[in-house]
C-alpha cells in the first residue's frame, strides 16, 4: 500500500461490518431468546426501528429495550441485553486489523466514526483495536448519527482537516454518499472487499479530475453499528 501523504491524510473507519464482522445467527438467536422477540436481524424489526434514536443517545438503555421487547424492561435486564448486544458486535475482522496495524506502522493518521449507543461504547472501551485510533467519534457522545452531514462536519472540525484529506471506509452506501457530497474520499466496503486493495486504489476525486469514470460499486446497505 502506497501512502504518499501519510502525514496529511486521515483514514476514518466505520466500526460495524468493517472492523467487526456481522453477528452470527447464534448471536441473534441468543438475543431473541433474551428479549422474547424473534427475527431481530430483519430491517423492519423493533431492534432496528428504534436504533438511530438509541445510537444518538436520545433513548436510555431501558427505554430502547422496552421498545424492542414491547414491554417494560428494567435497568438490570436492559444492562444484560446491552452486554449480549455488545458481544454480538465484538467479533473482530482480523484482515481489517492487519490493515490497521500496517497503516499505523506507516505513520498514517487513524480515526473512527461509528453509530454506537453509549452502553456499547463503554463495553468496547478497552478492546484491543481501540489502540490504533488517535480519535474515536461515537454518535451517542456527539448526539448525531450517520448518514447526516452534520456528524461528518463535526469530525472534520475536530480533526482540523479539509475533506479532501480524509479517506472514509464504511459498509453503508448512504454514509459513503454523504461523505462524498462533502468532498471526502469515501470507500464502500463489504464482506468480500480486500481492505488493503480498496485503500490502495486511486481516490475517486482524483479519477474524476483525470476524466475517468470509476467502476460502479454494489448498492450495499447493511445495517450495523456504523
Amino acid at each position: 500500500m502506497v501512502l504518499d501523504d501519510n502525514f496529511r491524510r486521515w483514514y476514518l473507519f466505520d466500526y460495524g461490518n468493517v472492523i467487526s464482522t456481522a453477528p452470527t445467527p447464534e448471536d441473534w438467536e441468543m438475543l431473541a431468546e433474551a428479549t422474547g422477540v424473534g427475527f431481530l436481524y430483519e430491517s423492519t424489526s423493533t431492534y432496528w426501528q428504534h436504533r438511530y434514536a438509541y445510537d444518538a443517545g436520545s433513548l436510555s438503555s431501558a427505554e430502547y429495550w422496552s421498545l424492542v421487547c414491547g414491554e417494560h424492561v428494567g435497568d438490570s435486564r436492559a444492562a444484560w441485553l446491552d452486554v449480549l448486544d455488545g458481544n454480538q458486535w465484538s467479533h473482530p475482522n482480523l484482515d481489517a486489523l492487519d490493515v490497521l496495524e500496517d497503516l499505523e506502522a506507516r505513520g498514517a493518521r487513524l480515526a473512527l466514526l461509528s453509530n454506537m449507543p453509549a452502553a456499547m461504547v463503554a463495553q468496547l472501551t478497552h478492546a484491543p483495536w481501540t489502540r490504533f485510533f488517535q480519535y474515536r467519534f461515537f454518535s451517542s457522545s456527539i448526539g448525531l448519527v450517520k448518514p447526516s452531514a452534520a456528524i461528518f462536519e463535526h469530525v472534520l472540525t475536530e480533526l482540523s482537516v479539509a475533506p479532501e484529506q480524509v479517506t472514509f471506509v464504511d459498509d453503508a452506501a448512504a454514509n459513503i454518499a454523504t461523505a462524498r457530497s462533502l468532498g471526502i474520499d469515501g470507500r464502500l466496503f463489504d464482506q468480500y472487499s480486500d481492505l488493503s486493495r480498496l485503500l490502495a486504489t486511486t481516490p475517486i476525486r482524483d479519477l474524476a479530475a483525470a476524466g475517468a469514470t470509476p467502476l460502479a460499486e454494489p448498492a450495499v446497505s447493511l445495517i450495523a453499528p456504523e
